[in-house]
């Protein structure tokens, strides 16, 4: 979750990331909350770490991590060497699991470094993002490079950019992986953009898709599991 201040705009400030949590644990108390540590709109280590702080019982379970930085349609998401393990560092200090966030292969190789280094817990969570203008495009060949590369217990999802949601969700719950959706990711159904997401829309068919291939979604206690929490 990427949360914002009153007039709508990125905010990373505690408090207002108290306010987004506290509401959703109130409505949902078992869904797992992941939150945004994102570098496109600052880069610097207090301010993208202030809200992995929160207080003992609105700690999120999770919190985004990019490897690198890297260039997006009209912006660059800084993401400096020094910072990258810095949040890794709080994180693995507050029991806050990172959810990596890999768009090329130098971040895929980005994740065996760190845990060499001993600043990720086992098992990692990844989300793999191909269709990005300067990344990993969505073609089998490159996302089969991508999460071959991941270590064998990782728990990992399939994201797509723009209009390559739909492929990269089919390719990864082909592949026994898991999905990630939202309207971060892509304002549209589909490449003909005659229709606008919702984010119940888009997990909707991520559930459709999974059920055509076999697939189910774990329940939060299943994922606590998964993530020895």
């Amino acid at each position: 979750m990427h949360a914002r201040d009153e007039e709508g705009n990125p905010d990373w400030r505690r408090s207002t990331y108290e306010r987004f949590v506290g509401a959703i644990k109130e409505a949902a108390p078992d869904v797992l909350i992941n939150v945004s540590t994102s570098g496109r709109s600052w880069s610097e280590l207090e301010r993208r770490a202030d809200c992995l702080a929160l207080s003992d019982d609105l700690k999120p379970d999770l919190a985004s991590l990019t490897l690198s930085s890297l260039n997006f349609l009209t912006q660059a998401s800084i993401n400096a060497p020094d910072v990258v393990r810095g949040l890794a560092q709080v994180m693995l200090d507050r029991g806050i699991v990172p959810e990596l966030e890999l768009f090329d292969l130098g971040m895929v190789n980005m994740v065996s470094v760190l845990r060499r280094q001993g600043l990720l817990p086992d098992p990692v969570v990844v989300n793999v993002f191909v269709g990005n203008i300067a990344g990993a495009q969505a073609t089998p060949s490159a996302f089969g490079l991508m999460t071959s590369g991941l270590p064998d217990d990782a728990i990992w999802s399939g994201a797509g950019l723009g209009d390559f949601g739909a492929p990269a969700h089919a390719m990864s719950l082909a592949s026994n992986g898991g999905v990630r959706v939202g309207l971060e990711d892509g304002l549209y159904v589909d490449a003909r953009r005659e229709e606008l997401a919702t984010n119940p829309g888009l997990v909707e068919r991520a559930h459709k898709l999974g059920e055509l291939l076999g697939r189910r979604a774990m329940t939060p206690d299943e994922m606590r599991t998964r993530l020895k929490r």
